[in-house]
């Protein structure tokens, strides 16, 4: 009922939107000020949606735009001052004329500010975004000011409901930790996007640890930036795509800004959440601290978490911006493990361990420089590095049998220390007729993680000290060293004003070495050791990779746009793939690294205010996919073992529209604002293996259906979301077990929950409220092999919070 509902809706906004549409335009001619002599390949920006037309042979230029309402243009060439105007258009052709100047002195750049219209709290990004191409790649921005939903706790359901196709962990009520998939792709800490913090990295090692363990606070971001498809080019060789955080700004018109947001919840939540801001003279700034704590709806999931944020930015002159910003977060979660599936049905809040517990420290930093060398050129340069910590301390035995207290904990204890360069110049030249952009970049990371596993207390609490013999690590000990240097280019062909291409190429050479050592314990049938021996080990691994993409644009109006693109993918075995010893599984030491490739075909388009839809296929190849399959051992028991099974292929249908009913009704400028969403995504992925037990079966963590549909309401300062999302049964590993005594792997059943939000602002006031798992109901997301398991890990029961936020 819900699909077609949907699809029905898609249709319907689709037909509106073609009835609709109107032929408005904005035209003129540009001239050279002292001679009136027409400018020839004059650039004419669209400022209102960051777009450029090229002027004629006679100077003329002409515009098609998609509603009423006033524009703002920027003019300018090459040895000619910038000029700025707005016009306003109702109906038929408003004509504005430029006549620009020869420059005197100095250059000086005319700050253009692309606003960025999000009426639903999602947009796309430009063409051309800062020192970034995104001509022709699936991009979703999802604009946090106008979302409603719980912020204190980071609820990805809610903030990214209107971003198509993801999966999503609902393991971690806290939103300590953000776990997002898509088309097939594991969410385990989003490991298969590019995780980045305004442009620069945040995982613990991009190449040998790509995992997120700190996630930017909701409440502190202006936008979420979401790129799929050939977003490889860009960021670094992944399947998923780039996921960039994008932390807000301190105001421009005043010297000081105070934001405080106070929460409260169910089961102890508290939340503070202070910021500054302001610009003076040439300097702009934010900042903010975050304190969170809770105890969790399960027992023994109490967290306590620190997370801070400073960013200055000095403007010497009009050219020319260096930044520094600086991240700290730290938390402490207890971690109530695991269920069995029979537990889950019997009570799915129990705890069965209460030895279990981890801490994260991060500390980031980056220093950037944007430097605009002349109206058509500008250069990005990204310095950043990390010092982290993460320690993991628990029972780790299977789920089904009792922790005993007689065993001491297993200690997992691994510092990041890393550092990088991406350096990007970006350059608009004229190619015929048209122009064309080109943008070339380098990268350089260089990563170091010490990682330790030993054996922890055999106490209950927080204690994260080794208690061997020795004092140190007796499981394993490693040193693991990643470097990665990248080139990579890519350029916008304007073949007409409507069709353009865009090809690109990536190099990269990346070398991962591990050296250090590791228990080997062998048992016989009855349990007894055999052979215990520490075993020395020094591996190293070198490779070249090209990557090559291409992508496609066609707009046959400024309301529509079909896209298309391809891209090679290609991914390196991480550092747990090399080494880690854990009960629930064992490492094939033969295992290879991962490639295929990845397209897109679809369309989009938008009326500001009234419409927004997307709709698109996608198709990935993945080879050599690493995954967790069964097979017995010397000792003809059954185990667990991680390596490259086979190849897998997903192919599927992401649709997204959203439509205010009565502006398509009453017009645009109708006060009152009743929106209806639709967001569906069909996924079909499937294993082609020599193995038996794999060929032919489903990807795990890929289910078929994911839907989410809503409704809000705004008039004036009041607002009130209603969200409902459904996600269809999905397996944990590639044979498709259905149900295991450990319940480390097996069917996680189809689930559906829904949620409510309001906020209702006064003068220097907000409140906000809301209400999640509305209807209390029990399901999970997640079956863990390791932490916070093993087993089973449930989702949040119906909870709800209230914040308070004052603006000074």
């Amino acid at each position: 009922m819900m699909y077609r509902f949907s699809l029905t809706l898609l249709f319907i906004v689709c037909g509106l939107q073609m009835a609709l549409a109107q032929s408005l335009y904005i035209s003129g001619k540009v001239t050279h000020a002292n001679t009136s002599r027409p400018v020839t390949k004059a650039e004419v920006l669209l400022v209102n949606q960051g777009k450029v037309y090229i002027s004629d042979a006679s100077g003329n230029y002409s515009i098609e735009i998609a509603r009423p309402g006033t524009y703002t243009l920027t003019a300018y060439t090459e040895g000619l001052s910038s000029v700025t105007k707005q016009v306003t258009v109702e109906n038929g052709t408003a004509v504005l004329n430029f006549e620009l100047k020869p420059m005197e002195g100095q250059l000086k750049e005319v700050n253009v500010t692309s606003q960025r219209e999000a009426t639903f709290g999602i947009t796309r990004l430009n063409s051309v975004e800062g020192t970034a191409i995104y001509e022709a790649k699936k991009s979703e921005v999802v604009v946090l000011s106008d979302i409603t939903a719980n912020k204190a706790t980071n609820n990805s359901r809610q903030v990214f409901a209107k971003v198509a196709g993801l999966n999503i962990w609902e393991s971690d009520g806290a939103g300590l930790q953000l776990g997002i998939g898509g088309r097939g792709l594991s969410p385990n800490r989003t490991s298969n996007f590019n995780t980045r913090q305004n442009g620069y990295d945040i995982s613990a090692d991009a190449l040998g640890y790509p995992e997120s363990y700190y996630t930017p606070p909701t409440e502190a971001l202006d936008r979420i930036e979401v790129v799929r498809g050939a977003a490889s080019l860009q960021y670094g060789t992944q399947f998923g795509g780039m996921l960039n955080f994008v932390m807000r700004e301190g105001p421009e018109d005043k010297p000081f800004e105070l934001t405080t947001r106070q929460t409260i919840g169910s089961w102890g939540l508290f939340n503070s959440f202070n910021s500054i801001g302001g610009s003076k003279g040439k300097f702009h700034y934010y900042g903010f601290y975050q304190y969170k704590r809770g105890d969790g709806w399960r027992e023994n999931s109490g967290f306590d978490a620190h997370t801070a944020f400073s960013s200055i930015h000095f403007k010497p002159n009009q050219k020319l911006e260096i930044g520094f910003d600086y991240t700290f977060m730290d938390y402490l979660a207890q971690q109530p493990g695991g269920l069995t599936d029979t537990e889950f049905e019997q009570d799915a809040q129990q705890s069965k361990r209460d030895r279990n517990w981890f801490k994260v420290k991060w500390n980031l930093m980056a220093l950037t420089l944007d430097y605009r060398i002349g109206e058509r050129t500008k250069l990005n340069v990204r310095n950043f590095g990390l010092l982290a910590q993460r320690d993991a301390l628990g029972f780790m035995g299977k789920i089904n049998r009792p922790d005993d207290l007689s065993m001491p904990r297993t200690l997992l204890q691994d510092k990041f220390r890393n550092i990088g360069n991406e350096t990007r110049l970006i350059h608009r030249y004229d190619l015929g007729n048209s122009f064309s952009t080109l943008l070339v970049g380098t990268r350089y990371y260089r990563g170091f993680t010490d990682q330790k596993q030993g054996d922890g207390s055999l106490a209950a609490d927080a204690d994260f000290r080794f208690y061997s013999d020795n004092g140190g690590p007796n499981t394993s000990s490693y040193d693991y060293l990643s470097r990665n240097i990248a080139l990579f280019a890519e350029n916008i062909f304007n073949i007409t004003p409507k069709l353009s291409l865009t090809p690109g190429v990536r190099y990269e050479w990346i070398n991962t070495n591990a050296d250090g050592s590791y228990r080997d314990i062998r048992r016989n049938q009855a349990g007894t050791v055999i052979y215990d021996k520490v075993i020395p080990e020094d591996r190293s691994s070198s490779r070249n990779i090209f990557l090559l993409g291409l992508g496609m644009s066609y707009k046959p109006s400024e309301q529509m746009e079909v896209y298309g693109n391809f891209s090679q993918n290609y991914r390196a075995i991480n550092f747990n793939d090399m080494r880690i010893i854990n009960p629930n599984q064992v490492v094939d030491q033969n295992m290879q690294d991962e490639s295929g490739y990845s397209s897109d075909l679809g369309f989009r388009g938008n009326i500001s205010g009234v419409l927004n839809y997307d709709a698109s296929l996608f198709y990935i190849a993945y080879k050599d996919r690493i995954t967790t399959i069964e097979r017995p051992n010397e000792n003809n028991a059954i185990e667990r073992i991680r390596t490259n099974a086979g190849d897998t292929y997903h192919y599927g249908l992401e649709t997204f529209a959203e439509a205010d009913l009565l502006k398509l009704y009453y017009g645009a400028d109708h006060p009152t604002s009743i929106t209806a969403f639709s967001n569906i995504t069909y996924v079909h992925a499937t294993y082609s293996s020599p193995l038996s037990s794999v060929d032919g079966k489903k990807v795990e963590m890929a289910p078929s259906l994911i839907t989410k549909a809503g409704l809000s309401f705004k008039r004036n300062n009041f607002k009130l979301a209603y969200q409902f999302a459904y996600t269809s049964e999905q397996y944990t590993d590639a044979p498709n077990s259905i149900e295991e005594p450990t319940a480390v792997v097996g069917l996680i059943p189809a689930y559906w929950v829904m949620d409510l939000s309001g906020s209702y602002s006064y003068k220097r006031f907000t409140l906000e409220s809301g209400i999640n798992n509305l209807t209390d109901n029990r399901y999970f997301t997640r079956r863990a092999t390791g932490y916070p398991g093993p087993g089973i890990i449930p989702s949040d029961a119906r909870n709800y919070y209230v914040t308070l936020e004052f603006r000074l």
